[in-house]
């Protein structure tokens, strides 16, 4: 079975981990700072914070950025579900807005009508790695007073008009995952990169119990705070990790375009997009099936033959969780010809092409018979 990602891990890597191991520090040492520094440093922000999960990462994000019962948040119905989650987290309620069908991304267009009083915050996701157009979503933002708190998740390493995701020219804070298939890996772990002060302060005290250590080092609580640190274990691994980013964007990319070749002559296949503006970081990489009866006998046709695909993703209010909480209702037209019809590819830095081309002839060969 080919899956559709893997981590990649070198003796590097694990030498790093085994320092660690050896160490006096397996969690609150020296090399969580340092990750933060060189991560800060490589992304181009004043101020990074690591902390357990991409999803933790969120929450301290949407908690640093005040978001509260009744406040009103927009963001995309195509992301994981842990976006839309960790704003019912902190009492907030998502307003899915629709897609495009080129990126997947949100649909910038299509943001300001569901703009109202209640309103607090925009959260884009930068799906698969292509960045959203984030220049259209800072107008609205500054137009209305709203925050920015970008969901990175996907997009480390990847650049919007030159700028690397996550720098803070465009949002308030951004967040970022080093779950195994994502850029980096620290095995389970995430970030948060902002130039406020302010937020960042807000986010280490929270990471850590809501307690911070007085003069005498004893321990004071100021806020409920959750234990959401990153060992140093985890930390040497990305500092490690971090090194190879851009020769780990660098070979998705090359998978990206091996498929794009393969697969372009294929009538039944929509390819996905990069804009001219972005360079993506090529997380996964989704097709759509032009006709959506299509996807399913694909699907079961590419796995059984040792083709590990996936679905990115439902749309987020399809749940049964959501549909009994408020979205029983809710239709919107692109995300859910997108829904019917995307299905993920193996997309990897190891990925070699040789295995592009094979999965390349069996979709081919998938359309010849029919």
């Amino acid at each position: 079975m080919i899956p559709y990602g893997r981590q990649s891990i070198d003796n590097r890597d694990i030498q790093a981990v085994v320092k660690v191991l050896k160490s006096d520090w397996l969690t609150q040492g020296p090399n969580v700072p340092a990750f933060e520094r060189e991560l800060a440093k490589s992304i181009g922000a004043k101020y990074a914070l690591v902390c357990s999960s991409g999803t933790a990462a969120l929450h301290l994000a949407f908690l640093a950025a005040g978001l509260r019962p009744g406040d009103e948040v927009i963001t995309t119905p195509n992301t994981f579900a842990a976006t839309s989650n960790m704003l019912a987290a902190v009492g907030a309620k998502p307003i899915f807005c629709d897609i495009r069908l080129d990126t997947y991304n949100i649909a910038e267009n299509k943001i300001e009508e569901l703009i109202n009083k209640k309103t607090k915050a925009i959260v884009p996701v930068h799906f698969a790695g292509q960045p959203c157009e984030m220049a259209r979503i800072r107008r609205l933002a500054k137009k209305y007073k709203l925050s920015i708190i970008e969901d990175a998740c996907h997009a480390l390493g990847a650049r919007y008009k030159k700028d690397n995701i996550g720098n803070g020219r465009y949002s308030d804070m951004a967040v970022f995952s080093f779950h195994p298939v994502k850029s980096i890996t620290t095995g389970e772990g995430g970030a948060i990169l902002t130039n406020s002060k302010k937020y960042y302060k807000k986010m280490i005290l929270l990471r850590n119990h809501g307690i911070y250590k007085d003069r005498s080092g004893k321990n004071v609580m100021v806020e409920l705070g959750f234990n959401y640190r990153l060992t140093d274990i985890q930390a040497a691994l990305g500092i490690s990790q971090l090194k190879k980013l851009d020769k780990f964007i660098q070979a998705r990319r090359r998978v990206a375009g091996w498929y794009k070749s393969e697969l372009a002559d294929i009538k039944e296949i929509i390819l996905p997009r990069e804009l001219i503006n972005n360079y993506s970081s090529w997380h996964i990489f989704v097709v759509r099936t032009a006709a959506p009866s299509d996807r399913d006998k694909l699907v079961k046709y590419l796995k059984d033959r040792g083709i590990g695909v996936n679905f990115h993703y439902s749309a987020v209010y399809s749940h049964p969780f959501y549909r009994t909480h408020g979205y029983k209702n809710l239709k919107l037209d692109a995300e859910d010809m997108y829904d019917r019809t995307c299905l993920t590819l193996p997309c990897y830095a190891g990925l070699p092409r040789p295995w592009v081309r094979r999965i390349s002839r069996i979709i081919k060969a998938y359309y010849e018979k029919a």
